[in-house]
C-alpha cells in the first residue's frame, strides 16, 4: 500500500503541475532580482577523478533547455534505457506483483538481511563438531572438483541404512567450503544431495544456513528443490523476493505468482496464476493445484476441483502441493512412484497417519527415520480410534510387543510384525521399528530361532551393547556370531579359519554374500588371522587386494585421517537400491577406512548389516 501511495503521490505531482502549467499568467514566486539571469562567474576546475563534460549546444531559435530533473553529479549526460527495453503498458503494470514494480524501478534489494544481521559464509551446516558434526576443516584444502563429484555423482540412494545415517551426519556438519569453491555452490551440492537421500527437512536447514542475497543460481535451485521435497511452497518466497528476475523458467513464474498472493496482494496473485494458465506453462492438474494453494490467501478464495483423470505421475511440485493442499495422491500413483515420495510421506506433518505409516515402511530402512520416530508414529496411530486397517492393528501389535505380560508373547507380537512386512525393505524397517521390543527380550534358548533377527533389529536400533547381550548364546560360526563378530566394540582374539568356514557352511545365501560380507569386513576392522583369510579368500575366490580409482582415494582419504571426505567417499561407493549391489572390494574399503578415521561405531555397524541383509 505504501508503494501505491507512493505511486500515487507521483500522479497527483504531475498532474498538479500540468495545472500549474496551463495557467494563463502564473506569478513569480521568486523574491526581486532573483529571476534575472546574475553575470557568470569563472568556471571551477574540473576534479581529476571527474572528467569535465562539454555544455550540450543550444537549440537553435536560442531557447534554452531546462531539464524537468534535477541531474545526478557524475551521471551519464544523456541517460537513457537500455536499447530493446520494452516499456510497460499501463495494463500491464496494474497487473504486476509488489515484487515486480520493486524489479522494474529498481528498487529490489540485493539482500533481505540488513547488514549487522548477515551470517558469514564460513562453516556453513547445521551440526557443529562439538554437537558431533565432523570436523569443519576436514574439506578447507581438498580438491574442490573432487568434492563436488563425491556429491553431485551421487543419486542418493544408499544400500546401507548405517551408511545412510553416517553420509546424513557428514553433509549436515559445519564445514568450511574447500578452496576455490563459492562456498554458496557447497552448500547447493550438499542440499542437492539430501533432498536425492529424502532428507528434504535436513536439506531445507542447510539452505536456510545461508542468506537469501548469496545465494548462487546453483543454491537457488537447490533451494526449491528443497522446498518442494518438504511441501513448504511459501518456504521458498524470501528465494522469489529477493532473486525475482535471475529466472523465467515455468516453475519460477508459478511460484513467483503464489507467493504475491502469500504476501498481502491475493487478487494480484490469483490474476497472475489466471494468466500463466492460459499460456500453459504447467499442466492442467498442477494450476488448479497452485490455484488452490493461493486461494487460501487472503480474500481471493475460490472453488478448485482437483481431478486425477489421466494423470499418469507424480512430480516434486505436483506432490508437494497436494499435500500441502490437504489432499492426497491416488495410490496407483503412489505405487508405482519413486521412494523419494514415501521418504516424504514419512515426515510430512501434514500428511495422514496412515499414509505416513506407509511411508515409513521405507524410510526407516533407508536410514531416515529412527527406531524411536517410529515408535512414536504408530503410538499415534494407536491413539486415534477412528484410524483402522493394516497400520491400526500393526500399531496395537506393536505395542503387544512392548508390553505382553510373557515373553513368549511378546516374541509373538514381534514376528507377526516381521512376517506381515509386504517386502524385504518392509521387513528390514520393521525391525528398526521394534530394535527397543527386541532389547527387552530375555536371552534364553528358547528363543534361538529368532535371535539372528532379534539381534539384526537391536543393531538396526543401534543397540550393539544390548544385542551383545547374546555372545555367550551364539554358537560359532551362526548367524547370530556373525553379525555379533562384527558389531562388538572390542574384540581380543582375531577370528579363526575354522568359526569362518562354520560360517561358509551354515550360509544360505546366494553365491555365499553373507560369508563373502563377514570376511570383508573382519578384515576391513582387522578381526580375523591373516592366514586363515587369504584361504578363506580363495575359496570363495574373492582378491580383496584389488585397486580401483574409487579405493584408492578412499584409502588416501584415511591416510590423512579425513573423515568427511571418507564418509563423502563411502557414500559414493555404497549407492544401489539393495545390498545384492555392493561388493566385497567396497565394503573391504569402507569399513577399513571409517574404522581407521576413528568412525569405528559406523564401520561395525555398516559390515554387520551387510551381514544380516546380504
Amino acid at each position: 500500500m505504501k508503494r501505491l501511495a507512493l505511486l500515487g503521490g507521483g500522479a497527483l505531482l504531475a498532474l498538479s503541475s500540468a495545472l500549474v502549467i496551463a495557467q494563463d499568467a502564473p506569478e513569480s514566486l521568486l523574491p526581486p532580482g532573483f529571476d534575472r539571469p546574475r553575470p557568470s562567474r569563472a568556471a571551477p576546475a574540473a576534479s581529476p577523478s571527474t572528467p569535465a563534460r562539454p555544455a550540450p549546444a543550444a537549440p537553435a531559435g536560442g531557447a534554452v533547455s531546462v531539464p524537468v530533473v534535477q541531474a545526478v553529479p557524475g551521471a551519464p549526460a544523456d541517460a537513457a534505457l537500455p536499447s530493446g527495453t520494452k516499456v510497460p503498458s499501463l495494463k500491464e503494470l496494474e497487473a504486476m506483483s509488489p515484487d515486480e514494480l520493486d524489479e522494474l524501478l529498481g528498487l529490489k534489494p540485493k539482500s533481505d538481511m540488513p547488514p549487522a544481521a548477515r551470517r558469514s559464509m564460513r562453516q556453513i551446516g547445521v551440526i557443529a563438531s562439538y554437537e558431533g558434526g565432523l570436523p569443519s576443516a576436514a574439506l578447507a584444502r581438498q580438491s574442490p572438483d573432487l568434492v563436488r563429484a563425491a556429491l553431485d555423482r551421487n543419486k542418493g540412494q544408499l544400500v546401507s541404512r548405517w551408511g545412510h545415517i553416517l553420509l546424513r551426519r557428514a553433509l549436515a556438519s559445519r564445514l568450511d567450503a574447500p578452496a576455490g569453491m563459492n562456498p554458496a555452490d557447497f552448500a547447493a551440492s550438499r542440499a542437492a544431495l539430501l533432498v536425492r537421500m529424502g532428507e528434504g527437512d535436513v536439506a531445507r536447514a542447510l539452505v536456510q544456513d545461508v542468506d537469501v542475497g548469496n545465494f548462487t543460481p546453483a543454491l537457488t535451485q537447490a533451494a526449491l528443490d528443497t522446498y518442494a521435497a518438504t511441501a513448504d511452497i511459501t518456504g521458498v518466497c524470501p528465494v522469489v523476493s529477493v532473486h525475482g528476475g535471475v529466472r523465467k523458467d515455468a516453475d519460477w513464474r508459478v511460484l513467483r505468482a503464489i507467493c504475491t498472493a502469500f504476501q498481502g496482494d491475493s487478487a494480484a496473485g490469483m490474476t497472475q496464476l489466471d494468466r500463466l494458465t492460459g499460456e500453459n506453462v504447467w499442466p492442467k492438474i498442477d494450476m488448479l493445484l497452485a490455484q488452490k494453494y493461493a486461494g487460501a490467501a487472503g480474500k481471493a478464495r475460490r472453488a478448485v476441483k482437483i481431478e486425477w483423470d489421466g494423470v499418469k505421475e507424480l512430480t516434486p511440485w505436483r506432490y508437494a502441493l497436494t499435500v500441502a493442499v490437504g489432499l492426497e495422491p491416488p495410490a496407483e500413483l503412489m505405487a508405482k512412484s519413486p521412494a523419494r515420495y514415501n521418504y516424504s510421506a514419512a515426515l510430512a506433518p501434514m500428511v495422514p497417519l496412515q499414509a505416513r505409516a506407509a511411508g515409513a515402511e521405507r524410510a526407516g530402512a533407508a536410514g531416515i527415520l529412527s527406531s524411536a520416530a517410529m515408535v512414536d508414529l504408530f503410538s499415534q496411530i494407536y491413539e486415534q480410534d477412528e484410524i483402522t486397517g493394516t497400520y491400526a492393528e500393526a500399531a496395537e501389535t506393536l505395542r503387544a510387543a512392548y508390553v505382553g505380560a510373557a515373553p513368549d508373547d511378546r516374541m509373538k507380537a514381534i514376528a507377526s510384525l516381521w512376517d506381515g512386512a509386504r517386502d524385504a525393505q518392509a521387513r528390514y524397517s520393521r525391525m528398526v521399528l521394534t530394535g527397543y521390543a527386541a532389547a527387552r527380550m530375555p536371552v534364553d534358548g528358547a528363543f534361538a530361532k529368532q535371535a539372528p533377527d532379534l539381534i539384526a533389529a537391536m543393531l538396526a536400533a543401534g543397540l550393539d551393547q544390548n544385542a551383545m547381550r547374546w555372545a555367550p548364546q551364539a554358537d560359532v560360526g551362526s548367524l547370530a556370531w556373525g553379525q555379533l563378530a562384527l558389531a562388538q566394540a572390542q574384540r581380543s582374539t582375531p577370528v579363526d579359519g575354522a568359526a569362518l568356514d562354520s560360517f561358509y557352511g551354515n550360509d544360505p545365501s546366494d553365491g555365499y554374500r553373507k560369508s563373502r560380507f563377514l570376511l570383508a569386513g573382519l578384515m576391513g576392522l582387522g578381526r580375523v588371522d591373516q592366514a586363515a583369510a587369504q584361504d578363506f579368500a580363495g575359496k570363495l575366490e574373492l582378491d580383496l587386494g584389488r585397486q580401483t580409482k574409487w579405493s584408492r582415494l578412499i584409502d588416501l582419504a584415511a591416510d590423512a585421517n579425513n573423515q568427511a571426505l571418507v564418509a563423502l567417499l563411502a557414500g559414493l561407493g555404497m549407492q544401489g537400491d539393495g545390498w545384492d549391489k555392493m561388493t566385497s572390494l567396497h565394503l573391504y574399503h569402507i569399513v577399513s577406512a571409517l574404522n581407521r578415521v576413528g568412525l569405528g561405531a559406523e564401520a561395525r555397524m555398516i559390515a554387520a548389516e551387510a551381514v544380516a541383509r546380504a
